[in-house]
């Protein structure tokens, strides 16, 4: 292979990740406000073709995937920036769910049936990195008492995402407002894990 084509080669795989690159951020700022967003509203916030957008994620479902993936990593960045080692577990355990709540008032499409529906192996994936790290602060605050040791980590962090995703429920349905919903999911996640907000 010539030095020309070896470089042209290069070049194309560049041009190629930039414009994979330029369509996941621009499915992140679409889809994750406007879930029912088209392709087409996708293409054009990229400045590339429908066809392009396809070149790279062949599927709208896995275009979402890209997506949930991409806020999934700023997930567990803000979780991992946040001060959970000082004051107390349950005082961590609060800003934690602050900074989950903030995402999903950020990005409805986490909260919209494409996303809650999706398979429970996708599911377990998408959520390892968090579950992983929840499952930290309980077993710290258990070992120091803050909550209830008689209950299993693992049925706990089960617990969360669920109530998680019912609050997100009640949200998307217009029954509850973000704000009443934020407080409601506190509460009930205090209760569930044997702990007093203080």
């Amino acid at each position: 292979m010539s030095e020309k084509t070896g470089e042209r080669r290069r070049r194309r795989r560049s041009d190629a990740e930039r414009s994979a690159a330029a369509v996941l951020d621009a499915a992140v700022q679409v889809l994750g406000r406007h879930p029912d967003a088209k392709v087409e509203q996708v293409a054009a916030a990229a400045g590339v073709t429908r066809q392009t957008v396809y070149a790279h994620y062949p599927s709208r479902p896995l275009l979402v995937a890209a997506v949930v993936d991409r806020i999934t990593g700023e997930a567990v960045a803000a979780l991992d920036a946040a001060d959970v080692d000082g004051g107390t577990v349950t005082e961590a355990l609060l800003g934690w769910l602050d900074v989950t709540w903030r995402l999903f008032d950020r990005y409805p499409l986490l909260l919209h049936p494409s996303v809650t529906a999706i398979d429970q192996e996708d599911s377990d994936r998408l959520h390892l990195p968090i579950v992983e790290r929840l499952e930290r602060l309980i077993r710290r605050g258990q070992d120091n008492g803050e909550f209830d040791r008689a209950l299993d980590p693992v049925w706990l962090v089960s617990a969360t995402i669920a109530l998680g995703h019912a609050a997100g429920g009640e949200v998307a349905a217009g029954r509850m407002t973000t704000a009443r919903t934020a407080a409601a999911l506190r509460q009930s996640i205090l209760r569930v894990y044997g702990a007093r907000e203080r």
